[in-house]
């Protein structure tokens, strides 16, 4: 047994969820326990039985329902579901406190072997991508494919505006920027978190903006709410950090899944230039670019991003006949 697998009397246990965390029309939520963690699921019932199953990961201070405009879109080709990385979303945090990225990649791969639902196509975004990188390398076996919506990969030079990310990490700043922003109402944060990762804001709907602030105002009670945010970012920054094998872009370099990497040129996050240097990183990628796009591609161009993947699984399902016809 690896160490990442369970023993049976420690294997998921399965209970419906409800609350008041958003549900989009044809969504389920349900808790799933693990061994040290419990993980919030939300997914979306298949067109039709047999379909392969995919797996969404969020970035930092996002949650499932960063997915919700996509899986609708590809519920035809595959069978969607979206995890809470411990701490985030209705997820509560893990036993141990480990918000590394190292301890998120953990996570989601303990699940994937206590569900027996691998290899899975696997999409990350922002942290969530540097986590399903990470993944992909340790655990080939899990994925089909991989999908990076700007991936939070190290940069030499910082875009501007990750350098609140990277200060939150240092210790005592969540508690200082705590005080200081207690008089913010959960609109101006949520305005003030949008005007950073969306290419333009003023796409977003009104309904979207209100299901947004909900959410916000819910998190906001939350007792784990900025420690979560803030070791997850020092987990970001560590990782950045770490050189050998296990860097990320040593990690990379290992990934033997098909993959598709999407990036935004007005990404405030993470630098449009680094688009280049991971297609180069990745063996067996293809780049696709959206201009106008910010750092959340798949909820600002959900059908962009769903016509790149389609385009990757239709080639990977040739190349697998071609392979059984030789």
């Amino acid at each position: 047994m690896s160490s990442t697998e369970l023993p049976p009397a420690l294997a998921a246990t399965v209970t419906p969820r409800v609350g008041a965390v958003r549900v989009a029309a044809g969504e389920r939520l349900r808790s799933v326990a693990l061994s040290g963690l419990t993980l919030n699921v939300r997914s979306r019932p298949p067109a039709r039985e047999g379909l392969p199953p995919a797996l969404y990961v969020h970035g930092l201070g996002g949650s499932s329902q960063n997915w919700s405009d996509l899986m609708p879109l590809l519920e035809d080709v595959v069978d969607s579901e979206a995890v809470d990385l411990p701490g985030f979303g209705d997820s509560p945090p893990p036993d141990d406190g480990d918000y590394s990225v190292t301890g998120h990649a953990r996570a989601v791969i303990r699940y994937l072997d206590a569900q027996a639902r691998g290899p899975v196509h696997l999409f990350g975004n922002s942290l969530g991508g540097a986590v399903a990188t990470r993944v992909a390398a340790v655990r080939p076996d899990l994925v089909r494919t991989l999908t990076l919506i700007s991936p939070a990969l190290p940069e030499l030079r910082v875009q501007r505006g990750a350098v609140p990310t990277a200060l939150l990490a240092l210790p005592g700043i969540s508690l200082l920027f705590t005080r200081m922003t207690r008089d913010w109402t959960a609109e101006q944060r949520v305005r003030g978190v949008m005007e950073l990762c969306y290419g333009d804001p003023g796409q977003v709907s009104e309904e979207g903006f209100r299901a947004a602030v909900e959410e916000m105002e819910r998190r906001l009670q939350l007792p784990y709410f900025w420690d979560a945010m803030a070791r997850s970012a020092r987990g970001i920054v560590n990782a950045y950090t770490l050189g050998g094998q296990h860097g990320l872009w040593r990690q990379a370099e290992r990934v033997l899944a098909p993959t598709q990497l999407i990036y935004g040129g007005r990404d405030q996050l993470v630098a449009y230039r680094m688009a280049q240097r991971a297609a180069r990183a990745f063996r067996d990628s293809r780049l696709l670019t959206l201009p106008d796009a910010g750092h959340v591609a798949m909820m600002e161009y959900p059908e962009a991003v769903a016509k790149a993947f389609r385009e990757l699984l239709a080639e990977t399902d040739g190349r697998a006949n071609v392979s059984a016809g030789s």
